[in-house]
């Protein structure tokens, strides 16, 4: 049979949001029925891990940074690969030893600054690094792609991460004044093109042209700060054949 569509094409139109769970502000989609709808949709699909050569083991470290997988799927005779850090559940780097870093804890209702420990890193760690990996890899080819537009935009961490006393009747006052008070709009990062994230703008573009320049850019205007240029050539992407 002709073919009439593209892998792409085919590969992002099918529906992930009931497949997806949300963890410490990321969107995950599980590798095992990414895996199975793109083998179903192209049967040749391939992947393998990318090691380092130098030691033969299945990621890279680097001593200041921490580690680093890489995969590489072929769908249709194109290769694309994709690299993931490993890391905690709290999305910090993970090493070959434990280090502290300072963050933020409730305390008796009240924010205050405090130690936080990352463990170092086991084959497990880098096991379920390697199979989000591939599932980011399978959506440079289409399949859910849209759940990582701006995925590395900074969140605020709101849940408490000690046990919270009851407060005060004066402390409950005054977070019910404080909670009355407009939230100030977030700081949004400016969309320059070049940059990662314009990458990602473009990708998420071309995977929905079909919902309109209008809420194209309701979207972005959530995310990023864009000047009239860069309005204007999203404006044309979206319009683009």
């Amino acid at each position: 049979m002709e073919k009439t569509k593209s892998t792409f094409d085919v590969l992002s139109s099918i529906n992930v949001n009931d497949k997806v769970e949300k963890k410490s502000n990321l969107t995950y989609l599980s590798w095992a029925w990414a895996w199975a709808e793109v083998k179903k949709a192209c049967p040749d699909a391939k992947y393998k891990v990318i090691g380092d050569p130098l030691t033969q083991k299945p990621y890279f470290y680097d001593e200041n940074l921490g580690y680093m997988v890489v995969t590489e799927v072929t769908i249709d005779k194109e290769t694309l690969e994709m690299w993931l850090p490993v890391m905690d559940g709290a999305n910090k780097a993970m090493m070959d030893k434990p280090y502290t870093y300072k963050g933020n804890a409730w305390v008796n209702g009240k924010k205050v600054e405090v130690e936080k420990t990352v463990e170092a890193a086991t084959m497990f760690d880098i096991n379920k690094t390697l199979m989000r990996c591939l599932t980011k890899n399978l959506a440079m080819f289409g399949l859910g792609l849209y759940i990582y537009a701006g995925e590395d935009l900074p969140e605020v961490d709101a849940t408490p991460s000690t046990p919270v006393q009851a407060p005060t009747k004066a402390q409950a006052q005054e977070q019910k004044a404080q909670a009355q008070q407009p939230a100030p709009a977030p700081e949004l990062a400016e969309l320059k093109k070049g940059t990662d994230d314009w990458n990602k703008v473009v990708a998420y573009i071309e995977a929905n042209k079909s919902l309109g320049i209008e809420k194209i850019g309701k979207q972005l205007n959530r995310r990023y700060k864009m000047t009239p240029a860069v309005k204007k050539e999203i404006a044309n992407l979206v319009s683009a054949e």
